[in-house]
C-alpha cells in the first residue's frame, strides 16, 4: 500500500550514473507488482508465452535490470518473509479489491471498453509463488545476490543499508524509512523517457534520493515520531489510519505532543480494534537478519537461455544482444581494474 508520506518528504534528483559501482538494496515485491500492473497488452492482459505462462515479470527484470547493471549499479534482491500478524487485515483487503476488480474487468470486456479492462486488469495483479520463484531464477541467472527478509523485505534492506553493505533501499514506497534506512532511492525501475498518460508528449523521470536524515531534520522531528505520525495516516497494518488525519494534520499532532504518544492518540479518534502500541512495537522491533551473503558473481548464459529462450519463448537475438552487452560491460570493468595496476 505505502504510506502517504509524499506531502512531506523532499528528495533530489539524481543521475543513474550516480549510483554506479553503488550497491543497492532492492524491495523485489515492490518491484515486480511494478512490473505486473505495468506490463501488459492494450486490453490489460497480462505478457504471455506460447503455453499461456506469465512473462511480465521476466520482461520487465529482464529489460530493466540488465540496463542497470550496464550502468555499473549493483543490485541485492530482497524478498518478504513471514508477514507480521497486524498485515492479515490488509491482506484481506486487497484480496477484497482484486475480487471487486475482477466483476468490474468482466463487466468492461462484456462492454468492449479496452480503457477500463486496462484498468480493472492491473488491479487484480497477484504476485504467486510460482512467479517468485522464476524471478530469483532470473535474478540468479544474471550473477545478483538474493536475501530472503524474515519478515518485510524494506526492514531487511534498510538493515543492510544501516549496516553499511548497501549504499540505499530501493523502493517506490516510503515504507522503508519508517524502518530507518539512510538513504532511499525512488523511480530506479522507470527512470528514463517516459510517454505521458493519454498524450502523444514525452516526460524524463529521473531517479530521486531520499535522505532520512534531511528529512526528519526538516520535519524538526526524530524517528519514532516519524513513526506515530506514519500510524496517524495509516500503514499496512492499521488501514487508512485515522480517519479525517491526513499527513500535514499529523506532522503538525506530533509536534503538538512531542513524544507523549499515548496522550496523542488518546486525542484522536482511534477506532481500531488494537492499540496504538501494537503497530509502532510491530515497526520497531521487526524481525531482521545479519545472516546474508552479498556475492556477486558472473552471469550464466546457459541458465538465462534455458528459462527465457527455451521455457518462455523470449527472442534469442534479443537474449543474446543483452547478453553481449553484459559480457563487454564485465570485460570493460576487468580491464580498468589491470589499468590500475601500471
Amino acid at each position: 500500500m505505502g504510506i502517504a508520506l509524499k506531502d512531506l518528504i523532499i528528495s533530489k534528483e539524481i543521475e543513474l550514473s550516480d549510483l554506479s559501482g553503488k550497491i543497492l538494496a532492492v524491495d523485489s515485491y515492490n518491484m515486480l507488482y511494478q512490473f505486473l500492473t505495468t506490463i501488459r497488452g492494450r486490453d490489460g492482459t497480462l505478457l504471455m508465452d506460447s503455453s499461456g505462462n506469465i512473462t511480465s515479470h521476466l520482461v520487465g527484470l529482464f529489460a530493466r535490470v540488465t540496463k542497470l547493471m550496464q550502468q555499473g549499479l549493483k543490485l541485492v534482491f530482497v524478498f518478504d518473509g513471514k508477514a507480521p500478524d497486524l498485515k492479515k487485515k490488509e491482506r484481506e483487503r486487497r484480496k477484497e479489491l482484486k475480487i471487486a476488480a475482477a466483476k468490474d474487468y468482466d463487466d468492461a470486456v462484456k462492454r468492449e471498453d479496452i480503457d477500463a479492462m486496462k484498468k480493472y486488469a492491473s488491479r487484480m495483479t497477484r504476485l504467486t509463488p510460482d512467479l517468485v520463484d522464476e524471478a530469483k531464477l532470473l535474478i540468479n541467472s544474471l550473477g545478483l545476490p538474493i536475501v530472503d527478509a524474515p519478515s518485510e523485505g524494506e526492514a531487511q534492506a534498510s538493515y543492510m543499508v544501516k549496516s553499511g553493505d548497501c549504499h540505499a533501499s530501493v523502493s517506490q514506497d516510503f515504507d522503508s524509512l519508517i524502518h530507518q534506512t539512510p538513504l532511499l532511492v525512488k523511480n530506479l525501475s522507470i527512470a528514463g523517457k517516459r510517454k505521458k498518460t493519454n498524450k502523444l508528449s514525452y516526460e524524463t523521470i529521473k531517479p530521486e534520493l531520499i535522505n532520512l536524515t534531511d528529512n526528519l531534520n526538516n520535519l524538526g522531528i526524530d524517528q519514532d515520531q516519524l513513526i506515530a505520525l506514519s500510524i496517524l495516516v495509516g500503514t499496512d497494518y492499521n488501514i487508512g489510519g485515522v480517519k479525517g488525519i491526513g499527513p500535514k494534520k499529523a506532522i503538525n499532532l506530533v509536534k503538538e505532543y512531542g513524544s507523549d504518544f499515548d496522550k496523542m492518540f488518546k486525542s484522536v479518534d482511534w477506532k481500531f480494534e488494537f492499540p496504538w502500541t501494537d503497530v509502532f512495537y510491530t515497526i520497531k522491533k521487526m524481525p531482521v537478519s545479519s545472516d546474508y551473503n552479498l556475492k556477486f558473481c558472473d552471469v550464466n548464459v546457459d541458465k538465462l537461455k534455458e528459462l527465457l529462450v527455451e521455457k518462455h519463448d523470449f527472442s534469442m537475438e534479443r537474449v543474446n544482444n543483452t547478453i553481449d552487452k553484459l559480457m563487454k560491460q564485465a570485460e570493460s570493468k576487468k580491464q580498468k581494474g589491470l589499468g590500475d595496476f601500471f
